[in-house]
């Protein structure tokens, strides 16, 4: 049956309209009034950086480079003092009360601290306790990180969290026991007190290299590791010390000064062990804190990597520092030039040099010395990266019943890494806290990091986003969680390697039974097998590093 199709053309209305008929075409005349916004933002003046420089007691240099170098632009200062005014101490009028020195340390230390803050009619409470941790893990705060706190409210504060020791920290049994005591059974406690803790984790000794040289003999590298391909990491010499105590640090053997301390002592060396192990891309400089290291002695790292073709394949140095949150104020002064025009000449011979910060609350960021000691750190081409740990109290908040306030603790993050953006830093990455110290206090269960972690993620663009997955640190390698997935009408976390001892385990989901309560991923178990695929090479390889490692040390 055939159907006919019409071939009439549909005519096409078309409204016609004459502007000419149009009333009231004055209104699309220019009037030649100026557009003018209803509100500005220009939270903070000139006039208000003259202020913070006087507050925070600047020099007639520091304020000169400032200026000089535009460090502190106050566009740039009211952006970020009108997005996140519950953070920031940019517009603090008060007086700082602690300028007398840069750092306050040890047990003399602290105890000027207290005094300080009496004076000024605030009371920290729990002294006897507090001085029962500075003596197992000793105390070094800066005027920086102390100015920092907002003593009006320091019980909540992130930063008196981070440098000042708390109650409950240490158990409550060798507490009771150190407040009834003599001084001389006080430092017995404290002795026995040290023994328990958990200086050491990873399986660190193994990570130490070993080459042969030209003369056929067999060199360790006291002072470095080296766990994964691309990355070896030197603790030297000059950079066994610490701006700052941070409560939750894992590195005792550096904060103690223990026997088995990682010491660097031979620049040459590591450039012998760097030109037969081309797989390295990246040298670490870290400690301690890298960034004590003087700019003569790091110029004779950095200067071969420019000058030597056999070392062409090192295409970026680390710096792993803090001083950004604890003594930003050193790159402001002319003594500081000296480390920029090494910066300047890795950036004009293709190294980048990665400035690795340690950024975990907003309040870190948000004060003049840290906004420009970052501006003039970028200034000589430094790419500046965050890092940063998952703590309790610190860049985690607790309900009232101990329970880990997911929202509140997400929000520090987002805010974070907003404010991070804001400030030309790439946010690399969050991980959990270690199993060492006191490790109860800062950790939470990882279930709540994830979720936590989660939210974090969905709620970013995605440039701001942390580059990496929430991990945590084995000797296995780092273990990122992927987030939970169900099996079977089962829960599981989704696991995966983003470093290992075998690279090749990297390329591998693997799944393990989901836990509300753990708060360290070596404690997960297998979901559907015995041991996770890759424990017993795991165990072969540790035992063969051990080996090869006792026999070269008793050759």
């Amino acid at each position: 049956m055939s159907s006919s199709v019409s071939t009439t053309k549909e005519q096409i209305n078309v409204a016609q309209v004459d502007p000419k008929s149009l009333e009231n075409t004055s209104a699309c005349e220019s009037s030649g009034a100026l557009h003018k916004r209803a509100q500005v933002i220009n939270d903070v003046s000139i006039d208000d950086v003259e202020d913070m420089m006087g507050v925070y007691h600047y020099s007639e240099e520091t304020r000169e480079i400032i200026k000089a170098e535009n460090l502190l632009p106050t566009g740039l200062l009211s952006r970020l003092h009108a997005s996140y005014p519950q953070h920031s101490g940019l517009l603090d009028k008060e007086a700082h009360m602690f300028n007398e020195k840069d750092q306050y340390t040890g047990l003399s230390g602290f105890r000027r601290v207290t005094e300080i803050l009496e004076a000024n009619n605030i009371d920290i409470g729990d002294i006897e306790e507090r001085e029962l941790f500075v003596e197992v893990y000793r105390f070094l705060a800066t005027k920086h990180s102390l100015n920092s706190i907002d003593w009006t409210n320091f019980y909540e504060d992130s930063v008196f969290q981070l440098v000042m020791p708390q109650p409950n920290m240490i158990n409550k049994a060798t507490v009771d026991e150190y407040l009834g005591s003599t001084i001389e059974e006080k430092k017995k406690i404290v002795a026995d007190y040290q023994e328990k803790t958990s200086p050491h984790d990873g399986n660190q000794q193994l990570n130490k290299p070993w080459f042969e040289n030209e003369q056929g003999e067999i060199e360790f590298l006291d002072g470095s590791q080296h766990k994964y391909p691309q990355c070896q990491l030197i603790f030297d010499k000059t950079t066994q010390n610490c701006f700052s105590f941070c409560t939750y640090c894992f590195r005792h053997a550096q904060v103690r000064g223990d026997e088995d301390m990682f010491i660097q002592k031979e620049i040459d060396q590591i450039h012998r062990y760097l030109k037969v192990h081309k797989e390295v891309t990246d040298m670490l400089i870290t400690g301690g804190d890298g960034g004590y290291m003087p700019a003569s002695r790091f110029d004779q790292y950095v200067t071969p990597l420019m000058e030597d073709r056999e070392l062409l394949h090192i295409k970026t140095v680390r710096l792993a520092t803090r001083a950004l949150t604890f003594q930003p104020e050193m790159i402001l002064s002319h003594k500081y030039d000296k480390m920029l025009a090494v910066f300047d000449k890795l950036h004009e011979n293709g190294i980048q040099l990665a400035w690795m910060a340690h950024f975990s609350t907003p309040r870190e960021l948000l004060n003049p010395t840290t906004i420009a000691a970052i501006r003039r750190l970028q200034r000589h081409g430094v790419v500046i990266r965050s890092q940063s740990p998952m703590m309790n109290h610190i860049s985690l908040f607790e309900h009232k019943d101990g329970s880990i306030d997911i929202d509140r603790s997400a929000q520090n993050w987002i805010d974070l890494s907003n404010i991070l953006a804001t400030m030309l830093i790439s946010f690399h990455s969050m991980y959990c806290a270690r199993p060492t110290g006191e490790h109860h206090y800062f950790t939470a269960p990882l279930s709540d990091v994830s979720k936590i972690f989660d939210k974090i993620y969905r709620e970013l663009p995605s440039i701001n986003r942390p580059s990496r997955h929430l991990s945590m640190t084995t000797s296995a390698g780092k273990i990122s969680i992927m987030g939970e997935c169900e099996v079977g009408g089962e829960r599981a976390f989704a696991l995966m390697f983003t470093e290992g001892r075998n690279m090749k385990w990297l390329d591998k989901v693997f799944l393990a039974k989901y836990d509300e309560i753990t708060n360290d991923v070596k404690l997960l178990k297998p979901f559907d097998t015995d041991k996770f695929f890759f424990e017993d090479e795991l165990e072969t390889i540790e035992h063969d590093l051990a080996e090869a490692l006792s026999k070269r040390l008793t050759s």
